[in-house]
C-alpha cells in the first residue's frame, strides 16, 4: 500500500509544472587565486578588496541599473589542479543588506590552501558552478584574478575554449608583483607581461577584457572598476591599465 502511495505521489509530482528559476541580470563567478605566490599579506589584501568592492555604492548602483535589479554571485578560491573551494555559494545581491552579508561572510572565511596555479582548474570548476546555479540569467561570466601564469592541470587553452563554446565570458584581473619569484621568475613576470599572457591565454567571449592592479594594495579599486564593467555590461574604462578585448 505504501509503495503504491509513493508511486501515485511521484506521478502527480511529475505532472506539475516545474518552478521557474528566479531571474537575475548576471551569473558571476568570482574566482580568486590563492596559490603559493600569494603570501598571507597579499591574501588578506585580496580578500579585503573583494569584501569592500561588493558593498561599494558604485557597484550597487550598477546592479540596480539592470532589468531585474539583481545579480547572482558566488566566490571561489583556487590554486593547483583539484584545489578549488566554494567560499560563498550562489547568492543574490539586490541591495546593501545582501552585499554586506556577502562581505561579512567573506571576511570571516579561512584560507583553504596554497598550492600551484591551475587556471584551467579554476575555469573548469567555475563552469561547474554555473551549471548548477539555481538562477536564470542572460549573461554568464567568470572573473579570474591572479598574479601568475598557469602551471598545473590540463591545458589552459582547452579549458578556455570549452567555456567559450558554452557562451560564457571570461574576464581577467591581473595583479602585478614588484619582484619576480626567486625560484620561478617567469611565473609572475612572463615574457611580454602578465596582462598580455592573460589576454592571449585566459580571457574570451563577448566583450571580454583584462584589467590590471599594479599591486595588491591597489587591487580593491581595480576590482571595483572591473565589477562595474561586468555588471553593467559595458566596455571597461579606458583609464584602466592593460585593457584588452576578445570576441
Amino acid at each position: 500500500m505504501l509503495r503504491l502511495l509513493l508511486i501515485v505521489v511521484a506521478l502527480i509530482a511529475a505532472t506539475l509544472p516545474g518552478r521557474a528559476a528566479e531571474k537575475v541580470d548576471l551569473l558571476l563567478v568570482l574566482a580568486a587565486d590563492v596559490s603559493r605566490s600569494v603570501d598571507s599579506t597579499k591574501f588578506q589584501l585580496q580578500r579585503d578588496g573583494y569584501a569592500a568592492a561588493i558593498t561599494d555604492q558604485r557597484v550597487l548602483n550598477a546592479i540596480m541599473s539592470g532589468a531585474n535589479s539583481r545579480i547572482a554571485i558566488c566566490f571561489v578560491e583556487w590554486s593547483g589542479a583539484g584545489a578549488q573551494k566554494v567560499i560563498i555559494d550562489w547568492t543574490i545581491i539586490d541591495g546593501p543588506l545582501a552585499a554586506q552579508k556577502f562581505s561579512d561572510a567573506l571576511i570571516e572565511a579561512p584560507r583553504p590552501f596554497a598550492d600551484r596555479t591551475s587556471i584551467s582548474g579554476a575555469i573548469d570548476f567555475s563552469m561547474e558552478m554555473l551549471a548548477r546555479a539555481p538562477f536564470e540569467a542572460p549573461r554568464r561570466t567568470i572573473d579570474i584574478s591572479g598574479d601568475g601564469t598557469h602551471n598545473s592541470g590540463r591545458g589552459l587553452l582547452a579549458a578556455r575554449e570549452d567555456a567559450l563554446a558554452q557562451g560564457v565570458t571570461i574576464n581577467g584581473l591581473v595583479i602585478l608583483s614588484e619582484q619576480p619569484l626567486p625560484w620561478n621568475p617567469e611565473h609572475t613576470h612572463p615574457a611580454g607581461g602578465l596582462a598580455k599572457y592573460f589576454e592571449n591565454n585566459v580571457i574570451g567571449g563577448p566583450g571580454a577584457f583584462v584589467m590590471v592592479a599594479e599591486n595588491f594594495e591597489s587591487f580593491g579599486q581595480a576590482l571595483i572598476a572591473k565589477l562595474i564593467a561586468e555588471i553593467a555590461d559595458v566596455t571597461a574604462p579606458s583609464s584602466t591599465t592593460g585593457l584588452a578585448a576578445r570576441h
